[in-house]
């Protein structure tokens, strides 16, 4: 209401001062002004910005409301796209994770024995609004000549394959589609590039699990400080995201005692020289993510760069040591407490503090249902089941229509 109340006024004050110039100039002529002919002229003049800013006036909530929902048609309410819940959708899936080389095995549940397909029918459905289906030519065109470049952990790795097999869907020679280095998907490698030949676009992914600098722990440290992560600095493969069109940043999943202090990896936290064995995780989390936001700032041209961070995305280990995996048949009926994480609330105070544009997707509530989707026993190491990371088609494809609807309404894929 602000905004259409500032430019009510505005456009008043115009019209006004408009007719008061004319008036003024045909007073002076008399002679027009006591003509039939002037008072028609001037009353249809009157007339035109009259309906003119009536009109403007009905058009711009309107309008003003499209350029700030990211492309999701909605209904009179605001819209938050990720406040919602999961329906169920018939549809068929966006995609055969068996007849997409770039899937990895260890995430096509079907290919690995899981029976039920339930998991596969469900759609997110905002409260107030509808997310656009997925129009994959449509995607294909807008990503013509550009570079999409995913950052993070595994998490960040299965949102890449999911964005990949979603658009090989449009293209008629699969073979137009190929790794560019020539290397095949694995845990540890850090990085992979498919190029869309056809279409001259790629989509790449980086390794960076904890998007700061690993190293080694100062000389002088404690036995137990093995190696450091320095927060004040960014990993340094980052030069190689900068001459990007879109980025999609994500980190969590490390960021636990188990994998930076326990088994015998002994990484300690530091700053400077100084190591900090006393710093919390979230703390240090916190740190972290205000390098990376400096760094977008201070680095990446946000006029042709569209920045992207996706939050925190809860797993659902359960017992009293948070290591038994049990895969559900349905969503849950409830997010039983996962539908907030502190890291997430971290990234999106981090994000709203920054002086360049920079969007969270924030899945946390949305994938907290999920407990139907997970990997499971269905990976290609069965006996070591897997509560973290999602089967293949599953939740991350929602995760990527929900980002293209936004690229694909606001053309913005480049803001050049």
């Amino acid at each position: 209401m602000g905004v259409s109340t500032g430019y009510s006024r505005h456009l008043i004050t115009k019209v006004a001062s408009f007719v008061k110039r004319m008036l003024k100039g045909h007073m002076k002529k008399s002679w027009g002004f006591q003509s039939l002919n002037g008072l028609i002229v001037l009353g249809s003049l009157v007339s035109f910005f009259v309906a003119a800013g009536c009109g403007y006036l009905f058009l711009l909530p309107t309008f003003h409301s499209v350029i700030h929902n990211y492309g999701i048609s909605k209904s009179s309410k605001e819209c938050n796209v990720f406040e919602g819940r999961w329906i169920r959708d018939e549809s068929p899936p966006l995609y055969n994770a068996s007849e997409c080389p770039f899937a990895e095995r260890g995430f096509n549940c079907l290919a690995n024995g899981r029976k039920d397909q339930g998991y596969l029918k469900w759609r997110w459905k905002p409260k107030n609004c509808e997310i656009q289906r997925f129009r994959v030519h449509a995607v294909l065109e807008k990503l013509r000549g550009k570079r999409v470049v995913f950052i993070g952990d595994s998490m960040s790795r299965t949102q890449w394959e999911s964005f990949i097999c979603l658009l090989m869907t449009g293209v008629e020679d699969k073979r137009s589609v190929y790794e560019i280095t020539g290397n095949s998907i694995t845990k540890q490698i850090r990085y992979l590039g498919v190029k869309f030949s056809s279409f001259n676009f790629s989509v790449e992914f980086y390794r960076s699990v904890f998007l700061v600098q690993p190293g080694l722990a100062p000389k002088r440290g404690p036995k137990r400080a093995k190696s450091s992560l320095h927060l004040d600095k960014m990993d340094e493969i980052s030069k190689d995201w900068v001459d990007s069109d879109i980025l999609i940043f994500n980190t969590g999943h490390w960021w636990t005692r188990s994998k930076l202090f326990e088994l015998d990896r002994g990484c300690y936290f530091q700053v400077g020289g100084t190591l900090k064995l006393g710093m919390p995780i979230t703390t240090a989390f916190r740190a972290a993510l205000n390098t990376w936001a400096s760094w977008i700032e201070t680095t990446i041209n946000t006029n042709r760069t569209r920045v992207f961070f996706r939050s925190f995305e809860s797993s659902h280990w359960s017992g009293r040591t948070r290591k038994i995996c049990k895969v559900t048949r349905n969503p849950l009926s409830k997010p039983k407490g996962r539908g907030r994480n502190p890291f997430s609330d971290i990234i999106i105070k981090v994000v709203e503090n920054m002086t360049v544009p920079a969007t969270v997707l924030h899945v946390t509530p949305m994938v907290a249902f999920r407990s139907d989707a997970h990997v499971g026993t269905n990976s290609d190491t069965p006996l070591v089941p897997d509560c973290s990371h999602w089967c293949l088609p599953g939740v991350p494809d929602m995760w990527n229509e929900i980002l293209l609807s936004h690229l694909l309404f606001r053309n913005e894929v480049s803001l050049q």
